[in-house]
């Protein structure tokens, strides 16, 4: 079965699959052949929520040629669970989001996720489950785009710990959410975090 991509450019969708999805909002098809993913961002208006998509017989293909102009970073981040059942969360750059990081030097992906979470928190990971799914995120940076491919993995810790917020990272609040009450975090997240979200079960 061919691989499907979802690649988020701030709250635009762009997907490389070899089916349209079903969705309420219409998505534009793109064509791959003169495509240029930097002119396309600066194309992209601010605030603009729209879908576009490459059809494909072969995505992986797609996706390993729209790569080849990009700067590849790697980062991981956690879903943790506390015994209590709930959520934890964090609010940073007028969002809320989920705690992650950049990998460093021959760190692996899953060492990466805990290392974050601890560090943004001021926890102990107890458990690291398996892992959830991966996001994509394109943004510039200089004068190269990046793709900023993030591993998501389930977590637990012991009893419901205090929160520390990293402050230094720009985060300004940690809190722990019960499921059924994350509506807010729903209003006022990233579209990747959605789908963490629903893969983990939580929507």
């Amino acid at each position: 079965m061919p691989r499907n991509y979802r690649i988020y450019i701030n709250d635009n969708t762009l997907f490389i699959s070899d089916f349209l999805p079903e969705q309420k909002e219409k998505i534009q098809q793109l064509e791959f052949q003169d495509f240029n993913l930097e002119t396309f961002y600066k194309k992209l208006k601010n605030g603009s929520k729209k879908s576009y998509i490459f059809l494909t017989k072969n995505p992986k293909e797609t996706f390993q040629k729209l790569k080849k102009d990009c700067t590849i970073i790697k980062a991981a981040g956690g879903l943790v669970e506390s015994a209590n059942g709930n959520y934890l969360f964090i609010f940073r750059n007028k969002k809320w989001d989920l705690p992650k990081g950049k990998l460093e030097d021959g760190e692996k992906m899953k060492e990466a996720a805990v290392r974050e979470v601890e560090e943004e928190c001021g926890i102990r990971v107890f458990k690291r489950e398996e892992k959830l799914c991966k996001t994509y995120h394109v943004y510039p940076m200089g004068n190269k785009m990046v793709i900023k491919k993030t591993n998501w993995y389930k977590m637990k810790v012991k009893g419901e710990p205090k929160l520390v917020p990293q402050k230094e990272e720009g985060i300004e609040e940690a809190v722990w959410l019960d499921k059924n009450h994350i509506s807010p975090v729903v209003k006022n997240t990233f579209p990747s975090i959605m789908d963490v979200l629903k893969t983990g079960g939580l929507l």
